[in-house]
């Protein structure tokens, strides 16, 4: 499948997995969770606030006879949005989700919760069969279950009585649908989602009471398999902790309404995912691009962190999790120096081993290009290359690389195959300054090549030095005479950052921060894309220094502000 690697064994047993998770998903509902008795077994007694942002916009937009959702503006006109079809497929996942319903929570007038109403009806009157196939996907499921029980306030108001009745037994039968799915949930986030939303419903409705223990059960196991000690999410992605986050202290809130225990596996995976939270966070205030993050949304990000009751400096690394962190002087450094995810865990995940970000007071200068929202761009592919990330690319290969196979990207999504088997990393922390050393492997099978990094901070945050190293690991790397240079040196710019070549080095400025980049090879700018806006991608700069590993091993570098 892949060049250089044993993949199929791997590759395989994914195949299997995934081929007894989908038979589990047409077996019965699993012990514990039977159907509800009674049609008014979905009453509400308690609902989960909704942490996201609103914006009543929206609302306005949505009067319009258009819908944006996941960075796609699509025109639904006079008909109801369900009835779509050609539609992006994330922007159907958001709206079968019903996420957006916060938006008219928000406004909340009483035209805003009638059209909220109406619009939730019209998603009931439709037949199963009439639903795109991803209205039931466990993720989307889940999301719908949270948004209706969260948004039933404005969805009820001043509801009749027929109405109110078969939104309740509708939020019994989808707790139903997903209790009885939940066993085949994939692995990784969709199935800690799945674990959120069924304890969330047997919280927040009296007919679920009896299942209230069970479910904390199975989430606290989620949880417990997923959150790693230091805080961080097993797919390595840091956008993931807030968006756990955004549902799990809802939840815990509801269980202490529901005078409820608390599960100590939810407290505990809290209470470590903040501090985390706050060890990805820029001098902006937003979380650093690895593994699949886009930008989150800051007020979010915000509101979080005032659940932190830690406070103190943020932790120099997540040594768990794979990720180092610099600061100094208004300057943070983050460094990706841990091993690629699980292949099941890493659908999302980039080839990006040794790169960093770094900002400047609250201006982010060098990023890496990040994850597009668009499930369905080209671009998703091309930002999970090793050429995306701010780190050395040898050959235009990845560090680690992606199975190959239409089949399987259609059965298992697109994993990554994890090149490195060892990343090794240290750190000294001085008066003088902080010096971070790491290396990886994944070039040794390809190229014979293992690629160290060092990266020293000064004390006052004014410098940036680094140095690249690439030692011989067989006698692979022998290159007929004529090919082009092997090694790329890439640092890509935030494209808010202007950047000139000069005689004295790349001249960058953000704002009021001025930075230079000098290397002992001359360097240049060429065109980048910074995929992470939620907006679309937008064009950038990067900076390239390019050298042949067969007459150089070892290249200096350094940004001074």
């Amino acid at each position: 499948m892949t060049t250089g690697f044993v993949d199929e064994p791997r590759l395989a047993g994914l195949m299997v997995r995934e081929t007894v998770r989908r038979l589990r998903g047409v077996g019965p509902a699993i012990v514990g969770f039977a159907p509800l008795a009674g049609r008014r077994a979905g009453r509400i007694l308690a609902v989960p606030v909704d942490l996201r942002r609103a914006e009543p916009s929206f609302v306005e937009t949505f009067y319009s006879g258009r819908l944006s959702l996941a960075g796609h503006d699509v025109e639904f006109g006079s008909r109801s949005p369900f009835l779509l079809r050609g539609a992006p497929r994330s922007w159907m996942a958001e709206l079968h989700g019903f996420g957006w319903l916060r938006h008219f929570t928000e406004t909340g007038d009483a035209l805003s919760a009638e059209q909220a109403r109406v619009l939730v009806a019209d998603w009931l009157v439709l037949d199963r069969r009439a639903l795109p196939r991803l209205a039931f996907d466990h993720e989307v499921a889940a999301r719908r279950l949270i948004s209706w029980l969260a948004h039933a306030p404005i969805v009820l108001a001043q509801a009749h009585a027929p109405f109110r009745r078969r939104f309740e037994t509708a939020l019994a039968r989808e707790a139903r649908r997903l209790s009885r799915a939940s066993a085949s949930a994939p692995e990784g986030l969709p199935r800690l989602l799945v674990r959120i939303a069924l304890a969330t419903a047997a919280l927040c409705q009296p007919g679920r009471r009896s299942l209230v223990r069970p479910a904390a059960k199975l989430l606290s196991d989620e949880l417990d398999r997923q959150i790693y000690p230091d805080g961080g999410h097993i797919s390595r992605n840091p956008a993931a902790i807030p968006a756990l986050l955004a549902d799990l202290l809802p939840l815990r809130q509801l269980f202490a309404h529901r005078n409820q225990a608390v599960p100590r596996a939810l407290f505990s995976a809290i209470d470590r995912m903040l501090p985390a939270l706050r060890f990805f966070l820029h001098g902006d205030g937003a979380v650093a691009l690895f593994n699949g993050a886009a930008l989150a949304d800051r007020s979010l990000l915000a509101l979080l962190l005032r659940y932190d009751e830690t406070l103190g400096e943020p932790a120099s690394a997540l040594r768990q999790t794979g990720y180092q962190r610099l600061a100094a002087g208004g300057t943070v450094l983050l460094a990706d120096t841990g091993l690629p995810p699980a292949p099941a865990h890493a659908g999302e995940a980039h080839a990006g081993t040794l790169a960093f970000e770094f900002s400047s007071g609250r201006r982010r200068m060098v990023v890496n290009c990040g994850a597009t929202t668009r499930a369905e761009d080209a671009g998703r592919r091309l930002a999970r290359n090793t050429a995306a990330h701010s780190t050395l690319v040898l050959g235009d290969h990845s560090s680690s690389r992606f199975a190959k196979s239409p089949i399987l990207d259609r059965y298992l999504g697109v994993p990554l195959l994890p090149g490195p088997t060892r990343v090794p990393a240290s750190r000294e922390d001085t008066g003088e300054g902080h010096l971070l050393t790491a290396a990886h492997d994944g070039y040794r099978l390809p190229f014979g090549f293992v690629h160290e990094r060092q990266i020293h901070l000064s004390g006052d945050g004014r410098r940036i030095e680094g140095v690249d190293r690439l030692f011989q690991a067989t006698g692979r790397n022998q290159r007929p005479a004529g090919d082009p240079p092997l090694g790329m040196l890439r640092f890509h710019l935030h494209p808010d950052v202007t950047a000139d070549e000069t005689q004295s080095g790349i001249r960058l400025q953000h704002g009021d921060e001025i930075w230079w980049f000098r290397s002992e090879v001359p360097a240049r700018l060429e065109d980048s894309i910074f995929f992470a806006d939620p907006a679309g991608a937008r064009p950038s700069a990067q900076i390239s220094v390019v050298f042949d590993p067969m007459e150089r091993t070892q290249l200096g570098w350094c940004f001074e502000r």
